[in-house]
Parts: structure tokens; sequence; C-alpha cells
């Protein structure tokens, strides 16, 4: 399973990615505007920093503007993913940039047939947000398994599942269990899932027996 960190946060990106852990980089309109950041200066930023995809969001809602912005932001870097909302104006548009070799990441899904929909359009990934589902009392996992169940039907579909709106680390088992493609954590969630009490115990008692013999390795 791929880890993508969904965050605008330079610093974050820096640390995380220093850890060898990120694939990727997914970004939204309310994570740039809570950057406090030009977008394209932050796009340029952190695909300087992660050489795997990087999901730049697309603002406009109608397939000609739409378009336009995004072989504007496909200029930005080879690794930019342009992302579009699923719409109709959506998948015209990741239709025509996935044909001009951009990857394009078709966000905001919430059904089994939507992301059949983005299959069929070419799109590079698909992003389900299974916290939102849970939110208004649907299980987001179930979606998840749903749509990994017809895409392994087609052989021919290249989409991979990129598992959005990620809560916690059992958001994140889950998803694995059920062969999703890729996970976009938040950083707190990414930094979770090294933690674990025996862990922490077992090293604490580990550098106090050390501390006992008066040794240094240095």
């Amino acid at each position: 399973m791929k880890f993508f960190v969904d965050t605008a946060d330079v610093a974050d990106i820096k640390d995380l990615a220093a850890s060898g852990l990120l694939d990727g980089v997914t970004t939204n309109p309310s994570l740039i505007a809570k950057s406090g950041r030009q977008m394209l200066d932050v796009i340029k930023e952190i695909c300087a920093i992660v050489p795997g995809p990087v999901s730049a969001e697309t603002v406009a809602t109608d397939h000609k503007t739409m378009l336009e912005e995004g072989r504007k932001l496909a200029k930005l870097a080879k690794n930019v993913t342009v992302k579009v909302p699923l719409t109709p104006d959506g998948l015209k548009t990741c239709k025509v940039l996935t044909s001009e070799g951009t990857m394009v990441n078709v966000t905001l899904c919430f059904s089994a047939a939507q992301a059949l929909l983005a299959a069929k359009a070419g799109a590079t990934f698909v992003s389900p947000f299974v916290g939102r589902l849970d939110d208004i009392g649907q299980d987001g996992m179930h979606l998840i398994g749903e749509i990994m169940t017809i895409y392994r039907q087609y052989p021919h579909f290249k989409t991979e599942v990129l598992v959005a709106s990620i809560r916690h680390t059992q958001h994140v088992i889950a998803a694995a269990k059920l062969g999703a493609h890729v996970g976009t954590l938040p950083p707190n969630v990414l930094r979770q899932l090294f933690k674990h009490t025996l862990t922490d115990n077992g090293l604490k008692a580990f550098l106090e027996d050390w501390a006992k013999t008066g040794q240094s390795i240095l």
C-alpha cells in the first residue's frame, strides 16, 4: 500500500519524506487556504521534495475552464497529478488530460457507481472519502470493498483506489486488508502508525539497562 500525506504544510512534508515513508502528497483548496500561501508556489515546492504524485486541485466547475486550469497545473512539474471532481465536467476533463499524458486524481467519490465511471474515464486515481461517509452513518470501508471488487473484475482498468478522508489508523489497516492501492493520511495519523505502548515501554527498559552498564558506543 502506498502512503500519501494529505497536507499543504511543507515543513510536515519535509519531515515525513525524510523517513522514506511518503510515496506522494495530496492537497485541496481547503489545505492550500490553511497554508496561507500561493497555491502554485506551494505545489512547486512540494513537487521538488517528493518525487511521487502530488495532487493539485482545479477549482473551476465547467469543463473548459477546468481543462485550462488542469493544463496550467500540469506544467508546474512532471509529478503533478491534476485533481478534478467526480462530475460530468470533471470526467470530461479527466479524459482529455489523461490522453495528454497527465496523471489525474478524480476526487469526492462516494459510491461504487461513481468509481466505475472514473475508471472508464481513465483516471489515474479515484479518491473515495471514507471518513465523510462514516460521518453520515454509512460504512466508508464497505465502499472501498465494493470498488476493489469491481476493479478486480476488469484487469484493463488501471485506476488506483486512493482512500481519502482517513480519520484514524484503523481506517489505514482496514483499507490495506481490502487491497486498496493508496491511502492519503493526515500527518498526525501517519505518525500514529509508529506508536505502540509496548514499543515505548520496551525501548525505555532497554535504555535504562544500558545506562547501568556505564558503556558508550561512541
